[in-house]
């Protein structure tokens, strides 16, 4: 029976291959967007690479604090002391790692001045994220105890700087402080990752940030295995309830969150720095009623084209009805046919989407962009054509199924 589906569908595509291409195409772009997007969220979300171990990685990004008066509120990033005082001494942590957002700072070179971003971190951040060395050696904990100005640079800002692939050993004046260049490592994207140049901590021009509650750091928290996330984040929330401030008289209760990178992005969307729930339920939920809405309207298109081509098969329907088809044999070819072609568009959507991926990575308009469609995405992409297939499908399938076998046959559909 199915081969008598598939023989039946090449036959009724080929016929009218104008409209085969328009229906394809339709498919194909609606697709190919779907993945683009599907592909790109899931490298924000659960990212590899660089943050490979994101299966077991918790960051604490922001310190949001309430007034004694109660209508004073401050959400901002962390300052060093917190990290020191209260997130490094957790006991179900391996590691905790301190490091500042990327910040722009001009780096003098003869007689030219260019405009990049460092970050400054302690020693644990180089042993949590999977950085690819390339050449040299990264900080070590000596060299954060220690105070050295060295520095590490990744591939593109090595190549901007040295021409001539000679970077490891050379001097950089960054914002007015002389480093020694010790590594490069390879361009990466990720949220925690992000930056042309790095140095230790300690090579901070104020020792101040050392006494600051608020200022502009990130605690990347590793746990020991994936099944500690939660205790940890129950440990930090706990913690949270002991911070004192310098000022008790104006801060009254202070609020961190353990977040993975998808609580992250939604504790941000949904602006939920006071509550335990980030909101990551209800964004994905957001997302995917979204990505259904964006396939609806091409899916209502289509279903004028099917209903448009299968009226034309009519007199076909009534013969096969008059023979004792059921209506539930008929709807299941047509929808059938329908999946077939969508697959196929599932199928050049998919390369189309590889296609713009590669050339998002190559055009230089996201720096450092590095994403691949791996199998989530690929099933990912499987569901939404097969979604796509019977939304587009289903509705002309039943219709035409119920047409009365006597009209068919006359042509009176």
């Amino acid at each position: 029976m199915f081969r008598n589906y598939l023989v039946t569908a090449y036959k009724v595509y080929t016929r009218r291959k104008l409209f085969t291409a328009i229906n394809l195409l339709c498919i194909t772009l609606t697709l190919m967007v779907l993945l683009v997007v599907t592909a790109l969220l899931q490298n924000a979300f659960f990212p590899s690479g660089v943050e490979g171990k994101s299966d077991r990685l918790l960051q604490v990004t922001t310190m949001a604090s309430v007034g004694n008066n109660g209508g004073t509120n401050r959400t901002s990033p962390l300052g060093y002391k917190v990290i020191e005082k209260y997130l490094k001494p957790l006991k179900s942590v391996q590691l905790v790692a301190a490091v500042t957002g990327p910040k722009t700072v001009s780096v003098y070179q003869d007689d030219r001045v260019t405009e990049l971003l460092l970050r400054r971190a302690d020693a644990q951040y180089w042993q949590i994220l999977d950085f690819k060395v390339l050449l040299g050696r990264v900080p070590s904990a000596d060299d954060v105890a220690r105070g050295r100005f060295v520095a590490v640079l990744n591939q593109s800002t090595a190549r901007k700087l040295f021409p001539d692939g000679k970077a490891v050993g050379k001097a950089l004046n960054v914002g007015g402080q002389q480093f020694a260049i010790i590594g490069v490592v390879q361009d990466e994207l990720q949220l925690n990752a992000y930056s042309d140049i790095w140095a230790p901590v300690t090579t901070d021009p104020s020792t101040e940030y050392r006494n600051q509650m608020w200022g502009e750091f990130t605690a990347l928290l590793l746990a020991r295995n994936s099944a500690d996330l939660p205790r940890i984040q129950a440990e930090v929330a706990q913690v949270a309830t002991q911070v004192q401030f310098d000022d008790p008289k104006e801060w009254d209760q202070a609020f961190l969150w353990a977040d993975s990178k998808l609580d992250f992005f939604a504790r941000g969307l949904m602006n939920n720095e006071r509550v335990p729930e980030s909101g990551a339920g209800t964004m994905l939920l957001i997302i995917a009623v979204m990505m259904l809405l964006f396939m609806v309207l091409p899916a209502l298109n289509l279903v004028n084209l099917n209903t448009g081509r299968i009226m034309e098969r009519s007199s076909e329907i009534g013969v096969r009805k008059a023979f004792g088809a059921r209506s539930s044999q008929l709807v299941t070819q047509f929808v059938v046919e329908n999946m077939l072609l969508s697959l196929l568009g599932g199928l050049l959507g998919l390369i189309g989407a590889k296609g713009v991926l590669l050339w998002l990575e190559g055009s230089g308009l996201v720096p450092y962009l590095k994403v691949d469609i791996n199998f989530a995405v690929f099933l990912c992409g499987l569901v939404l054509t097969l979604v796509f297939g019977l939304l587009s499908g289903v509705i002309p399938a039943w219709k035409m199924s119920r047409l009365d076998p006597v009209l068919a046959l006359k042509g009176a559909a």
